[in-house]
């Protein structure tokens, strides 16, 4: 069973990129070689700031969506309570 994940990293930038992957690290990896999102190209490197685990796909696309709706400062403020744990 794959585990289904929603994330945000923050851009080189300072922008922060929104997305859904099955594998986070693979795709921080391919963020930062300029094979993420077209958003992200150019901007890299990009670290993870949220991560959040979800039941399955569906749950996950919808988490996504949702929070591409939120404001910069809400998802600033959702960053901030976030504590990266180890795997």
């Amino acid at each position: 069973m794959n585990s289904h994940y929603v994330y945000v990293v923050r851009c080189s930038d300072g922008t922060l990129y929104t997305g859904y992957t099955t594998d986070p690290e693979r795709r921080v990896k391919e963020h930062n070689r300029g094979k993420g999102g077209r958003y992200t190209m150019g901007r890299a490197p990009v670290k993870m700031v949220y991560l959040q685990r979800l039941k399955g796909r569906l749950d996950a696309l919808r988490r996504e969506a949702s929070l591409k709706k939120m404001s910069r400062e809400a998802k600033l403020a959702l960053c901030r309570g976030y504590v990266r744990s180890s795997r």
